[in-house]
């Protein structure tokens, strides 16, 4: 059953199609991966189908009351609302309600008695309302994105604004949830945990995304946007990388044809009357057909033509740290950021850098490049080390200013390898059309703003390249190309990304945060770290269990969840219980029963005013303790079922 759709849609930016007679439609429970070239039209489309822009002409059709929930690529959010408020938001009309309950509880924590009638006013309102379950929900949310609910947004990184943007579309349980770029500024425990909620999520998705693991972790079907024509691949990303391949051969061999037909044709027409005196009409026709048809083809974007001057080449050694250590002074005391690291990097090395936001990752690599004197320790630089910086947040970059003067500033041209090229054919080499080189940086994409400084940072000769999340909104053939480059490059590079298959297909050797300030040196990339790297262990010691795909989801409520494994592998064998298995569906019920009894129990002591006169610390414990029985009792009765129709 459908939940959109959209038929002969129309969209122009200048002369420009995005779309051309596009038509789409997304059935309950799809996850939709969209993917195109940078600029081809798919954040305009997210935001069509948001009803947050308008198409030029075409239908589209919502299903009734169809609640949209829409997650930009660089969220904006109203005044100094804290996170608490910001995330309750996605509620709608109670919002307020919620967001002063949660106030009143913070003031009578605090001592505050005066609030207490107030706390108690909030209380009936909610019991009216549902609230309770509401309420929850957003601290559930906050909970699972690992967000400070008293932190106010605009105090955020990238990161964690995309979080709370995030959890404010979540906690609404929309029945279509729209996402831009939703990885972006996420580290990898934060996609690896979006993934699996949107694995079990019971509403239809759409998502733009250019992480091809996500994709291939997430989407039941690929729509690529490509030239203003929506094109629909079922199954996984694999699956359309096969099906896109064998259609652009098929699409080049036809143009071929059409093409050596054309000129046949030119060249008949051009020979005079006395070859059209028969049977002409017709054929003067199909000439002008195929002349209509040449014209009105679009042919495929080229490709970047990424080309690094290295400059001089660095001595051997380009780094070398030993027993290094650096702290910074924070509200709560010194916070160790490196403690003890040694390392020695030479030239050609190419190195990832893995590690939670806020880790330490930026001041690890300003340590190793000498630009931050260590605390402790020595760091020792190589001679004639020239190097090139890319900038996730692309500070670098001024909003007013136009292309050309990005590239080369106050000149007409740029030196690449010893020989000057024209800024215009330089941008050409980078897709950007000629008529878009006196355009302003704010007109651009964000994927069109990488691609612009990729442009400005391969123009300066460099023997060290620094990359700080350069795959951010670039698109998936622009990323294939930067990692070939980056494998052919002969110089240093360091390379800061969550993007598992980039760093997989690029670094030669990883270092890891392993926590409270710990690095560690390991050989290959993302997946050579997972294998190599020490299993978690709780505080006993004990290793900690594999988390159950889809467990701690915020899902639709009477939904069952779909996990990974039965996304992607066939299901088990059926089989008889086991005795151990017997035993454990015999248990489960009471067990259930006993988890019931103490949600009921944390549900009224957080529903007494009086609880709120015990100190803040209690009041989370106790919502934790509740956030997790619910876990508990959502994985209890998914266990029951699953033994109970096997029984």
């Amino acid at each position: 059953m459908p939940v959109l759709t959209l038929d002969n849609a129309c969209l122009a930016y200048g002369h420009v199609a995005l779309l051309d007679h596009a038509a789409l439609q997304v059935d309950v429970g799809e996850r939709v991966g969209l993917i195109g070239r940078n600029g081809s039209g798919k954040s305009s489309l997210l935001k069509a189908l948001a009803a947050l822009g308008s198409l030029d002409d075409g239908t589209l059709w919502r299903q009734p009351e169809l609640s949209i929930a829409y997650v930009a690529q660089e969220p904006e959010f109203a005044g100094h609302e804290t996170v608490y408020e910001a995330v309750a938001s996605g509620l709608g009309g109670i919002a307020r309600l919620l967001a002063d309950y949660h106030e009143a509880t913070l003031k009578v924590g605090a001592g505050d008695t005066a609030a207490l009638d107030h706390l108690h006013h909030f209380q009936t309102q909610l019991e009216a309302r549902d609230g309770w379950r509401l309420n929850s929900r957003v601290e559930q949310a906050i909970s699972r994105l690992a967000l400070d609910g008293e932190a106010h947004v605009d105090s955020l990184s990238g990161g964690g604004r995309k979080r709370v943007a995030l959890a404010q579309a979540l906690v609404g349980e929309p029945q279509l949830l729209l996402l831009d770029e939703p990885t972006n500024h996420l580290d990898v425990d934060g996609i690896l945990w979006l993934e699996d909620l949107l694995r079990g999520y019971a509403g239809a998705i759409i998502v733009i995304t250019h992480d091809r693991v996500f994709l291939d972790g997430v989407a039941t079907r690929i729509v690529e946007l490509d030239r203003g024509k929506l094109v629909s691949f079922p199954g996984r990303y694999t699956a359309y990388q096969e099906r896109k391949e064998f259609m652009l051969n098929e699409e080049a061999l036809a143009n071929a044809r059409a093409d050596k037909l054309l000129a046949q044709e030119e060249v008949w027409i051009r020979k005079g009357v006395e070859a059209r005196r028969t049977r002409s009409v017709g054929r003067v026709a199909r000439l002008e057909r195929l002349r209509s048809e040449r014209a009105a083809r679009r042919e495929q974007q080229g490709q970047v033509d990424f080309r690094v001057v290295r400059g001089e080449a660095s001595g051997k050694l380009v780094a070398e740290l030993e027993n290094v250590a650096k702290r910074f002074a924070t509200a709560g005391g010194d916070k160790p950021v490196v403690r003890d690291f040694s390392c020695r990097i030479q030239r050609g090395d190419k190195i990832g850098l893995i590690g939670p936001n806020g880790s330490g990752k930026t001041t690890l690599l300003r340590l190793i490049l000498g630009e931050l004197a260590p605390d402790a320790g020595q760091v020792r630089l190589g001679s004639r080390i020239e190097v090139a910086y890319f900038d996730q947040f692309r500070t670098q970059l001024d909003p007013e200013a136009a292309l050309a003067d990005v590239i080369s500033p106050g000149s007409d041209y740029v030196e690449i390898g010893g020989s000057k090229k024209h800024v215009i054919g330089y941008l050409e080499d980078f897709l950007f059309a000629p008529q878009r080189a006196r355009s302003p940086v704010k007109s651009l994409s964000g994927g069109e703003r990488n691609r612009l400084l990729l442009a400005r940072l391969f123009a300066r000769p460099a023997n060290v390249l620094v990359l700080d999340e350069p795959t951010n909104d670039l698109d998936i053939e622009t990323l294939e190309l930067l990692e070939a480059l980056l494998q052919d490059y002969t110089g240093t590079v360091f390379l800061v990304s969550h993007d598992r298959s980039f760093l997989d297909n690029v670094v030669t050797q990883t270092i890891a945060s392993e926590g409270d300030g710990h690095w560690k040196e390991y050989v290959g990339g993302y997946s050579d770290w997972l294998r190599q790297r020490p299993s978690p262990t709780t505080r006993d010691g004990a290793p900690v269990p594999r988390p159950r795909v889809g467990a701690g989801s915020l899902c639709v409520p009477g939904t069952p969840l779909r996990g990974q494994v039965t996304a992607i592998a066939p299901p088990p064998e059926r089989r008889k219980l086991g005795f151990k298995e017997q035993r454990e569906l015999e248990q489960l019920p009471e067990r259930i029963a006993t988890l019931e009894t103490e949600q009921a129990s944390l549900q009224a002591r957080l529903s007494d005013p009086g609880f709120y006169r015990e100190p803040a610390e209690t009041h989370r414990q106790v919502q934790a303790r509740l956030a997790a029985v619910d876990a508990e009792i959502d994985i209890a009765l998914e266990r029951w079922e699953s033994l109970e129709s096997r029984a």
